[in-house]
């Protein structure tokens, strides 16, 4: 047996079933190894080893595993940098496994030869290990895969490429021999009973109570429920925690931040004590003001509590099992008149949200393609969303119910991780549906090349849907808004203006259906015909890239703003100032509760 053939035995005995992989020389022991193991665990070709890492991300967020990616030496392992930034920013696992030139080659500035422990040494600083001789193993392997898995970040292991090749001896009962074993603890932390009665104390004096919650508390999902219902709480997500409870739920204000509803602004406010579950959201100004409330945050990561909020209980614990301890000390409230103001404006945003996207456009208007698809969506669909303005109508217009699964990437906020996070999804839950939504820009950037994997693999799912939905503006629009809002600048279009692709021909030239839209009328019976669809659809929609992505808190100074931007030169400045003007205006209609 060689080095290779063990790195996949030992693989194929922590239950690992996909490796999201491109490959390359640095990596030939390991391919001619896939070869002797038939494919298992299966290799996953992605176009690009940066997606390669970012399906392995999505594969984790969705499936709730480790996901493993590989790249050979040099450039291979550079491209991985991104798709694993992202994996650790949003606290995900991710293990790569890495080629390097031959050991006989090191410091020789050899073709390829890059310093690769340096490299990884930010992104991986949990763990990254090179191995040199086979006894390494699987030592080595078995921590990359227990700490990316436990500590929820990503390790790598760098293997020589003349590693791969030698035969593979175990390490042996003798000094300086590293013996290991298979498997991940299960644990649940929880915090001392002393904590608890602190943060009951905060919670039972609050009147106005308000909660936060992040990815961190989608496994307590009933937990949160009840604590919510006992302080007679809204409850307002982090974009990273969009699906850990249904929007169904009246209390439920929806997102919340610069892409978050007005509700969850508004509540954040007026609040007098908030309660943070699982969460490191950073916009400190979508929180209450210092000196407004008082505070518990619940977190299982020490490292990330007391970072956004003056807290005055921090609560270190797994949420559920905190949460199961909490609530019996918690006093129900008797008084509802909070609750009732949280349900009402959130029923109000979802009503504004319905007259956005009645708004005309020319020629379609985003928020009518993605407030149509939120009626349509199966109740165990995945869905992503890229960063770019596709992410405001994602957070805003898709109410998550039933089974419902959403992410996008949260923190690093990469462009084009849609397409691959859902081709990810679709190797984690091959019987499920699948959508992405995403930009023009970062359909051109990542997205169109890895349309090629998903017609490569579709067949092998078994439920071959996966809907790329396009927002095709030709432009980079969130910039162009931030510019225009932010520094009160006009479009710069040679940044900004992006080239018309006809994306849905290219799909069909990749095997797949495609369908462009360029009337609001064909918005929804194309959704439709996507969803039913036998293979991968692309929905080419051309939107319109006047209508802007407000964030909640955006006053009438900052419309003026970008609207006096467009006046000094934008090319499309009378149909920009009218949906800028006509968007805010609908949060003040009769029957908004707004004067």
């Amino acid at each position: 047996m060689k080095v290779s053939d063990y790195v996949l035995e030992r693989l194929r005995a922590w239950e690992v079933e996909h490796v999201f992989v491109f490959p390359g020389d640095g990596i030939n022991g390991l391919l001619a190894a896939w070869g002797r193991a038939e494919n298992k665990p299966q290799f996953v070709q992605a176009r690009h080893e940066e997606m390669a890492a970012v399906e392995a991300v999505g594969y984790a967020k969705f499936s709730g595993r480790t996901g493993v990616c590989a790249a050979t030496s040099g450039p291979g392992a550079i491209h991985l940098l991104n798709g694993l930034y992202d994996a650790k920013l949003d606290h995900v696992p991710v293990v790569a496994i890495v080629g390097q030139t031959d050991r006989s080659a090191m410091g020789g500035s050899f073709q390829q030869e890059v310093d690769l422990v340096s490299l990884f040494k930010d992104v991986a600083s949990e763990f990254c290990e090179m191995v040199t001789v086979p006894a390494q193993l699987p030592n080595v392997l078995d921590r990359a895969l227990r700490i990316a898995a436990t500590r929820r970040t990503v390790t790598a292991v760098i293997i020589p490429a003349d590693v791969q090749e030698l035969d593979y001896e175990p390490p042996a009962h003798a000094f300086k021999q590293v013996p290991s074993s298979l498997g991940v603890p299960h644990y649940a932390p929880v915090p001392v009973e002393e904590d608890l009665a602190r943060a009951a104390e905060v919670l039972n004096a609050g009147e106005k109570v308000a909660m936060l919650v992040g990815q961190g508390a989608r496994h307590a999902r009933p937990e949160v429920e009840q604590i919510a219902d006992r302080l007679g709480a809204g409850v307002a997500k982090a974009l990273l925690g969009k699906d850990a409870l249904p929007d169904t739920l009246p209390y439920v204000t929806g997102s919340i931040g610069l892409l978050g509803t007005r509700a969850s602004y508004e509540m954040m406010r007026d609040c007098d004590t908030l309660l943070v579950i699982g969460s490191s959201f950073p916009y400190t100004q979508f929180l209450p003001e210092f000196d407004q409330a008082r505070a518990v945050q619940i977190d299982i990561d020490p490292s990330m509590v007391g970072l956004r909020y003056p807290f005055e209980v921090n609560l270190v614990g797994d949420a559920g099992e905190t949460l199961r301890r909490l609530i019996p000390l918690l006093e129900p409230t008797a008084d509802s008149t909070w609750r009732k103001t949280v349900e009402d404006n959130a029923a109000r945003w979802w009503e504004v949200m319905q007259r956005r996207a009645e708004v005309s456009a020319d020629p379609v208007n985003p928020e009518h393609v993605v407030h149509t698809l939120d009626a349509l969506l199966p109740d165990n669909v995945i869905l992503a969303a890229d960063s770019g303005s596709s992410a405001n109508w994602y957070a805003r217009h898709l109410r998550m119910r039933g089974d419902i699964r959403g992410s996008l990437s949260g923190t690093l906020a990469t462009m084009g991780p849609g397409v691959p996070y859902v081709i990810g999804a679709k190797f984690a839950h091959p019987d499920r549906p699948a959508i992405a939504i995403v930009g023009d820009g970062a359909m051109q950037m990542n997205g169109l090349a890895e349309l090629i994997t998903a017609a490569k693999y579709y067949r092998e799912w078994a439920d071959p849907r996966l809907v790329v939905a396009v927002l095709n503006n030709n432009d980079l629009n969130q910039v162009t808004w931030e510019m225009r809002a932010m520094q009160g600048a006009p479009q710069f279009e040679p940044s900004q203006s992006l080239p018309d692709v006809r994306y849905a021909d290219i799909a069909q030239l990749f095997g797949l259906h495609g369908a462009r839209v360029e009337r609001p009328k064909d918005v929804e019976p194309v959704w439709r015909q996507a969803l039913a669809a036998e293979r991968p659809f692309v929905i080419d929609f051309r939107t319109d890239p006047a209508v802007p992505p407000i964030p909640p808190h955006a006053t009438w100074d900052q419309i003026k703003a970008a609207a006096l931007s467009v006046l000094k030169g934008d090319s499309d400045r009378g149909s920009v100032v009218q949906h800028g003007v006509k968007a805010k205006i609908q949060e003040f209609l009769p029957g908004s509760g707004r004067s």
